[in-house]
């Protein structure tokens, strides 16, 4: 109606907007995985050239995604056409209208600083990526860390002080949620070599996950929007971790003795679909008060911007996963066995001896490295969102 919107409401319109966002990722996710556990049916008894072709087949029917965000932009520009007539007949003239439903007030000067940092990383990763160079990847992730915290330090004096301690705070505790590394690929080779998981019960499963995070998402809306930032990432740090034990439980063969104690029922499989259904909705809860937060916190004349480079920083954390889950992988030997197609020879012998030490070793970092980086943040008297 045109009239200003109070602070609490807009904090709660930021998070359904995330929300919206990350539930539309799901249902392409259930698209995907529906997609998947159809054209996967009975992969695993074909040969290995016809299962390469299957998994061809999904990929170019991927490369239909991107009609999905051009038909994005065209809807977005149809309902501010709406919400501006709509502005019109309330009463309003046309420029207060367009005045209404600008995303910013004025156009922002050009931030050469913001501008050319931009320019530097994306010219270095390509650069170091096409010149083979060893350590790219610590190289790039260095580099990007240097460049992105600049950047930050730039926005930062749009901030004032307060606003300026809750970003420096926030950014502490979603970096080291996201840092957390992954046991790697080792653990979908054991999945499909030792318990005996195909290709159609892992499509299964993603289904499954994707389902159920959708619900989850929509179920714990309101603790989301409610509580802090913190608080959010020390439950899922908590919980996640708890719900690494099955797998951990799996690899030491607690699935043969409860398969045995309840007539087969609660087998290897059972269990894979328990711990999928309560783990799934984990990922998306920490990511919508976190987006919320870089929606709400950017100052108007920047909004894009700031999103930009904050999203960069939370993707920065990602990075920082995947170097950690490489050295771990490197402390940690996983190798799944791999034949000669012309001869049929071992060439490489599958060992699994030392991924329940990795499953462990990743359960005490994902519970250890969030709890710590919010204790930090107490203890110098910064604050979360």
């Amino acid at each position: 109606d045109g009239q200003p919107i109070d602070p609490p409401r807009i904090r709660s319109m930021h998070t359904t907007m995330q929300l919206l966002g990350r539930l539309a990722i799901i249902v392409g996710g259930i698209l995907v995985a529906l997609l998947n556990v159809t054209m996967m049916n009975g992969v695993a008894e074909l040969p290995e050239a016809e299962k390469s072709l299957a998994y061809l087949s999904v990929y170019q029917i991927g490369l239909l995604i991107p009609l999905s965000s051009i038909l994005g932009v065209l809807s977005a520009s149809l309902l501010q056409r709406k919400a501006i007539r709509d502005l019109i007949k309330s009463g309003h003239t046309k420029n207060a209208a367009l005045s209404m439903t600008r995303v910013q007030s004025e156009r922002p000067s050009v931030n050469w600083w913001i501008l050319g940092g931009g320019l530097a990383f994306a010219l270095l990763s390509i650069s170091v990526g096409l010149a083979d160079t060893p350590g790219a990847q610590e190289i790039v992730f260095v580099i990007s860390t240097a460049i992105i915290l600049f950047l930050m330090s730039k926005l930062m004096k749009e901030l004032d002080p307060k606003a300026r301690q809750v970003l420096i705070g926030t950014a502490v505790i979603i970096f080291a949620y996201r840092a957390v590394p992954t046991t790697g690929a080792g653990t979908s080779w054991w999945m499909i070599d030792v318990l005996e998981f195909d290709q159609s019960f892992i499509a299964k499963l993603s289904l499954i996950a994707s389902f159920l995070a959708l619900f989850g998402m929509i179920i714990f809306r309101k603790f989301m929007a409610e509580k802090s930032i913190a608080y959010v990432i020390g439950a899922l740090a908590v919980v996640g971790t708890l719900l690494m034990i099955p797998d951990i439980a799996m690899f030491y063969g607690v699935h043969y003795w409860t398969a045995q104690v309840t007539d087969g029922v609660v087998d290897q499989r059972f269990i894979a679909v328990i711990d999928t259904a309560m783990e799934s909705p984990l990922g998306q809860i920490a990511m919508v008060p976190m987006l919320a937060w870089i929606a709400h916190s950017a100052p108007q004349n920047l909004k894009a911007t700031f999103f930009a480079v904050m999203a960069s920083f939370s993707n920065l954390a990602l990075s920082a996963a995947q170097l950690g889950t490489k050295y771990l992988n490197q402390m940690y030997t996983v190798a799944r066995e791999v034949k000669d197609r012309e001869t049929g020879l071992i060439t490489t012998a599958a060992n699994y001896d030392e991924l329940g030490s990795l499953f462990i070793t990743v359960a005490c970092i994902s519970i250890s490295l969030p709890l710590a980086a919010i204790a930090l943040v107490k203890f110098l008297k910064l604050k979360s969102a």
